[in-house]
């Protein structure tokens, strides 16, 4: 094949941005890659015995894909701060491919939406600077007097916004299932629909539904554009193991391709649980990537 029919090939076969469902969109097998939150270690990271950039030697040494960075104990966005640590992460072969931001979008339209769209558009130049394509966002909290119904409207004009600002960025965003306007899998979906952008789809966090878990996450699963797992989930029954090759088999019926991040928040510490979890991640990776 010569350089015009090749080019030709690979014009025709292209996917466009397409609206959300994500997972399956492009089709063929799944495509899974290990990476850690960065808030597993948020003990050692807000006491600043842990610094972001032993995360990415952490990232070398557990021989794990990306990095998905929690900015709770960034000290700034300056250039000084965000480029030595990305040149870091390139050296070591390390992808920061998403930073976790906190969010607050159930704001009625006015001075408060406006800071909340600010502080989006601050995090995704940074982001950007970064070079993560993905953003973890929020949908907040439903205000007292407030229906469901009418916040919902406000996150999804909130999220119009930024979606738009974030894709001049090259930067999707991701709203988690996080409790509050985000407390149900069929809200979710409901939001995301209405934003109606290539450039937003869900955050999907399995150890964030209170009932009904693994239900909820299938529902969602399809309009995942990055998974965090966690070593427990609980429910009305009480705490239980997570059955990660349970959520392996539905990202690998979707199409899911992506990222899978532990985001470890269970008792034990950290510095010793996480490294042999990052292991069991790296084979449910491999597994259902098949």
């Amino acid at each position: 094949m010569n350089r015009r029919e090749l080019l030709k090939t690979c014009a025709a076969s292209a996917l466009p941005l397409t609206l959300f469902p994500t997972a399956s969109a492009a089709g063929g097998r799944a495509r899974l890659r290990s990476a850690l939150c960065a808030y597993s270690f948020r003990t050692a990271l807000q006491a600043k015995k842990m610094s972001y950039h032993d995360l990415v030697r952490l990232a070398v040494d557990t021989g794990i894909d990306g990095l998905d960075l929690t900015v709770y104990w960034f000290p700034d966005v300056s250039d000084e701060f965000l480029y030595p640590l990305k040149q870091l992460a390139y050296k070591n072969g390390v992808e920061i491919y998403s930073i976790s931001i906190r969010t607050d979008m159930c704001k009625a339209p006015g001075d408060a939406a406006a800071k909340e769209f600010t502080e989006v558009k601050k995090w995704v130049d940074a982001a950007a600077k970064l070079g993560a394509g993905h953003i973890r966002v929020f949908g907040g909290t439903v205000p007292k007097g407030t229906s469901e119904d009418e916040a919902a409207g406000w996150v999804v004009e909130l999220l119009k916004r930024s979606a738009d600002y974030a894709g001049s960025r090259g930067v999707v965003l991701g709203l988690e299932n996080h409790g509050g306007i985000t407390e149900k899998a069929e809200r979710i979906v409901d939001i995301v629909k209405r934003v109606n952008s290539p450039w937003v789809g869900v955050n999907l966090d399995t150890g964030n539904f209170k009932r009904d878990v693994y239900k909820q996450v299938e529902i969602i699963v399809p309009y995942a554009v990055n998974v965090q797992v966690k070593a427990e989930i609980q429910d009305e029954t009480g705490t239980h193991e997570a059955d990660w090759n349970r959520v392996g088999s539905m990202l690998q019926r979707a199409s899911y391709k992506g990222y899978l991040a532990l985001e470890y928040e269970a008792a034990k510490a950290a510095e010793t649980e996480v490294p042999p979890l990052l292991e069991k991640l790296k084979k449910v990776c491999k597994m259902y990537s098949a």
